[in-house]
This record gives structure tokens, C-alpha cells and sequence, in this order.
């Protein structure tokens, strides 16, 4: 991590330059109303990755989850005799 000029570590992520293609209309409006293509371009990655991710996290755990289900629908909540409603 490099340090900035105050000494303390700099917490910016590392930028890559990217050559994207995007709709002409897009880039368009986008620029008529101000908006950051490259944080627009971060934002949209940043919310596909999370959705990935959980795809990917309820697929791999899809087993266990079933199988915790089943055990509830056969045999109710485990502790459910200390809740108080």
C-alpha cells in the first residue's frame, strides 16, 4: 500500500484504463445529464458481480440449504419452544 502525503496509507483502489464499448445514444444522454461514465461503468460491474456472486454462493450451498429446509419441515424449528411470540 502506498503512503499519501500526509503519511497515512492511501485507500484508493488502483485505476486501469479500459476501452469500453457503449450504445451511442447512452453515452449521449448520459453526458447531457452529467453523469460519469466510468463510475456509471463501476457501479453497473460492481452490482453484476454481487449478483454473481450470490448465484454462485446459493449454488454452492444449495445442498446444505435443502437439506436444513427439510429437517425444519420435518421437524419444526429447533428452538423454537423459547420463542417469546
Amino acid at each position: 500500500m502506498v503512503a499519501n502525503r500526509s503519511g497515512a496509507p492511501d485507500v484508493r483502489p488502483l485505476r486501469r484504463p479500459t476501452n469500453v464499448s457503449l450504445d451511442r445514444g447512452l453515452v449521449e444522454e448520459a453526458r447531457a445529464h452529467g453523469i460519469n461514465l466510468s463510475q456509471a461503468c463501476e457501479r453497473g460491474i460492481a452490482e453484476q458481480l454481487a449478483r454473481v456472486r450470490a448465484e454462485k454462493w446459493l449454488e454452492e450451498n444449495r445442498a446444505a440449504l435443502d437439506s436444513s429446509n427439510a429437517y425444519v419441515e420435518a421437524h419444526g424449528l429447533p428452538l423454537a419452544r423459547f420463542r417469546q411470540f
